[in-house]
Order: C-alpha cells, then structure tokens, then sequence
C-alpha cells in the first residue's frame, strides 16, 4: 500500500448510514467543500429532500439496487474507489473507470438494538446482519492512507473541520481507520455471541459456544495493585446507565486501579437499598453501611461501625451527595473518593479544599448489573450470571425456629442480609436499626468472621445485645449460633441447607435466638 503522508482532499464521498444522526450535516459541508456525493436507500432520500445534490449509488455503479437492498454496494466501482491505492492503481482504475472514493461514512444495521428483544425471532435477526456496510469500511480502512471512513456522527466535526483546511490528515484518516475496524469488530462480536448461543430451531443457550468481549480503554492508570504493575481502565462499549463504568469525575487526581476496584464494590452495596444509604468500604469490603432519613446520619453510622478501617476508604452514598454531609465527612476524615448518584454545587466547594480527594457522579441511581460476571483465571475466564436475587424461590425470610419474626426484626434482618451479600467469604455481618455494628469479613473459617466482627463492634464501642446477624452462607456447626448468643445476638438469618440444619436450629432454640433461612446462599470471592 502507497503511504500518502500528507492531508488529502475530499472530492467525492460515499454516505450509506443507518444512524442518520446529523447526517445531513456532514453533507451540507461535503457538498460546501465542492465534493461530489454518493449515496443509497433512506440515507439518499433524507439528503435529496433536505435540497443537497445526491447520486444514487444504483446510477453511479449502472447497476441497481436488487434483492430488497440486500445488493447495492457490493460492485467493483464502489469497492474499486475505496481500496485502489493511490499513486499506484490509478492506471486500472482510469482503465476501468473507477474514480476515487476519498471518504466513506457508514454505520450498521442496528443488529444490537434489534436482538436485545428477547422475542426477536432468528429471522430478524438475520435480516439485520449487514454485508456490504462491513465489507466498505474495511475497504476504506484497509486503505486509509488515501481514505477517510467514518463510523459515528461524534466525528463528523473533525472531518468537517478538515474539509475547511487542507484536507484529512494522516492522523485523522489512522484514527478513523482504527474506529472502523472496532465497529467492525464489535459488530460481528454481537453477531457471533447472538447466534452461539441459540440453535436453528430458536433454543437458547445460557452461554455462547464463543464469547466475544468488546471493551474500549478509558484510562490509563499509574499502576495497578502494586506500584510494580501496569494497569488500565476498559469500559463496555456501551456501560449501562446507573452502573459505575460510566462515573463523571467532578474533582480530584486521577483514579488509582484500587480505587477503582473498591468504589466499584462501594457503588454495588449501595444499590441494594431504598432508603438514604452510606457504604464506606476499605480493600473491597464494606466496613460500615447504614441507612437513615437523609444521608448525614447515615454517614454518621455508617463511620462508627469501624472508624479505624473507615480512615482512607471509598464512602458511596444513593442519593445526591448535598452539602451538610460533605461536611460532615470532611471535618471527621480522610477519605480517597466520594460517589454520588450527583453531587450538589454547594457540596461540591466543601470538597473542594480536598483537592486531591476524588468525588464521583454516576448519573441515573444506583442499577441492579445485567449480563455476566467474568473472572480471569489462568489462561481463561470463568463466567456466570450476575448474582442479581436477594432470596430464594420464596423471595422471603422463613422463620424456622421456635422464637418467631415480627415485622421490626424481619427489618433489621433484611438490612443484614443485604449489606452480608457484598462482603468477601466467609461474610459475617452484626446490625441493628439499619446500620452495621460489626463486620468478620474474607476469613477461611466462618468463626473467624463471627469473632472477628464480634472484636470490631467492641473496639468501636458498639454494644452487641439485641442484634442480628447475617452469615452469607450456612453455618456447617452448631459453634456460629453459639458464638452469636455469646455475643447477645438476638436473631440469625443465612441461607440454610446444610447436612446440620437440624442441630443448628436445635442450638438456636436453646438460646432462644430467632433464625431465618433465605434459600439461598451468596458467596462472594
């Protein structure tokens, strides 16, 4: 392929598009600039009744569109303009009278949004896989040293900037090639994964033969968990709103890797709750979380769970982060990051005189995560389904023992559970009245973990009489229960389903501990 390393100019152009999002934009200055366009189907019918001169691709190519548009581009003198290189082929291209297509801008039928539907047919499906745009924009990008493609309307402004100067520079048209061959590639990623994972017949599968990830780097961090590490932040190509990937930093220096790993498990304990919540976390636990009538009193209980573990942490509110609050957290600690669903502007100055501290918005609440987990492994990556339920198949707490449940402990043991969901194997959580008192987190005995948040609420002055406890699984001995009542646990809920079911209900009747089983278990590596 000739290299032409210099700006080149647009005389004709090719615009096939199925986002005709500010299309006629483009146009309008691609037509200002003298070029002459090309152009197919809807897209060509939008620019003609908009009053700019078009050439139907079926009268340039003398061949028409055929087969409901299934054959319109797929011609020599379409794909000839696009890959003959320039200062090399031009003499068969005269030969076979093939001018030069200097930029294409095409996108692709919308076979994402169409098969999101879980009643799409296979049929539709199909009729949505795009042959001819995929084949033009690895032509244009195959030969961007005399080509510009473009895939998306957020480029048009610096192509149009380009026409108004010497032409597209070499940057740009590599840049854009770049952009073509992902959009090209995330394409037929959907398209591979979609069909994997369904038969001929319609059956779906849980899990494609072949998956195929499509991630887009946002940043480049300083080093990952260990100053000795090389790290990177990749994001969906598309992050669903309310999920922390598509954060908005108001303030602060850039994100660490760690940061990010414990704001993201902050922001996730945040969403499992309704009511005004604060989760502080510290290496990917949650060491406090409260909820209350508005967000300072929870901060304040969330804080007194464990203030020592507290010093340096990510503190994730679900509500708005507002100016009393901001204050609040200032005036009593240091913290690495603060998100927020939004941060108010009075807020915003009192953290402020933290330059360093880092305050994060993530637009549209808190979300339940969609699609799948991963986690790499040697060589592969595990993938299951997001751990979305709460409860099992009775979507309740069942009270299995002798001493019975009523509304206000079914409240407080709800609040565990749902703070236990979010705290490292094995997890165990004491609370009482919507905040946290103690938290055993990440140990290899379940024990462990009781004793361990049992030493937490003593060193932080919080007394254990009349609360609960939640254990993210079941307990394999009688020993927990006893441990609890020691403790002055007055109600246990866990998912129940162990071999000693039986003796571990028997304990709990001998302390007279209420206990409720949840039918399912939430581990959490």
């Amino acid at each position: 392929m000739t290299t032409v390393d210099r700006p080149i100019p647009v005389r004709r152009a090719l615009l096939s598009v199925s986002d005709k999002t500010d299309i006629e934009t483009l146009a309008r200055a691609l037509n200002d600039a003298g070029a002459e366009i090309l152009s197919t189907g809807g897209t060509a019918r939008l620019l003609t009744e908009a009053g700019i001169p078009v050439t139907e691709v079926g009268d340039y190519t003398g061949f028409p569109e055929i087969m409901a548009g299934r054959v319109k581009t797929l011609h020599p003198r379409v794909h000839g303009g696009l890959l003959g290189r320039r200062g090399e082929d031009e003499a068969v291209m005269a030969e076979q009278d093939i001018p030069p297509i200097d930029l294409l801008a095409v996108n692709l039928y919308p076979f994402e949004a169409v098969t999101a539907d879980p009643d799409c047919s296979l049929a539709t499906a199909i009729e949505h896989i795009d042959i001819g745009g995929p084949a033009m924009l690895r032509a244009a990008a195959k030969n961007h040293a005399g080509v510009g493609v473009v895939t998306d309307p957020s480029q048009y402004p610096a192509v149009i900037d380009a026409l108004g100067g010497e032409g597209l520079s070499v940057a740009l048209r590599y840049e854009l090639a770049v952009a073509a061959f992902n959009h090209v590639a995330r394409y037929d990623a959907a398209i591979s994964n979609h069909l994997s994972a369904r038969s001929a017949d319609g059956e779906r599968a849980d899990f494609p033969a072949q998956l195929n990830a499509h991630w887009q780097r946002v940043d480049t961090l300083r080093y990952g968990e260990n100053p000795h590490q090389q790290a990177a932040f990749y994001q969906e190509a598309a992050a669903p709103a309310g999920s922390f990937a598509s954060y908005r930093q108001c303030q602060g220096k850039a994100l660490s890797y760690n940061n990010l790993a414990d704001a993201d498990a902050a922001w996730a304990c945040a969403a499992a709750f309704e009511a005004p919540a604060c989760v502080i976390v510290k290496h990917a636990n949650p060491c406090g979380v409260a909820v209350a009538d508005s967000l300072e009193p929870a901060y304040q209980a969330a804080f007194a769970t464990d203030p020592t573990s507290a010093f340096g942490g990510i503190i994730a509110f679900n509500r708005p982060l507002d100016a009393a609050t901001a204050e609040a957290i200032i005036a009593r600690q240091f913290v690495e990051v603060i998100l927020a669903p939004a941060v108010a502007d009075e807020a915003l100055a009192i953290t402020g005189r933290k330059q360093n501290l880092r305050v994060l918005e993530i637009p549209h609440g808190p979300s339940t995560p969609g699609g799948w987990r991963l986690q790499p492994i040697g060589g592969g990556v595990l993938v299951q389904s997001q751990d979305a339920a709460l409860y099992g198949d009775d979507a309740s707490l069942r009270c299995v023992t002798e001493a019975a449940i009523d509304d206000s402990l079914r409240s407080d043991l709800d609040f565990v559970w749902r703070v236990a969901k979010h705290v490292k194997s094995n997890a165990i959580v004491y609370g009482r009245d919507g905040r946290t008192l103690g938290i055993g987190a990440g140990q290899m005995s379940r024990v462990d973990s009781a004793r361990i948040g049992v030493r937490k609420a003593t060193d932080a002055g919080l007394s254990l009489a009349g609360a609960v406890l939640a254990s993210d699984a079941f307990f394999p001995f009688r020993d927990g229960v006893d441990q609890a009542a020691e403790a002055g646990v007055r109600a246990i809920v866990q998912p129940g389903g162990s071999m000693r079911d039986d003796e571990v209900i028997a304990a709990a009747n001998e302390h007279g501990i209420a206990m409720a089983f949840t039918g399912m278990r939430h581990f959490r590596h």
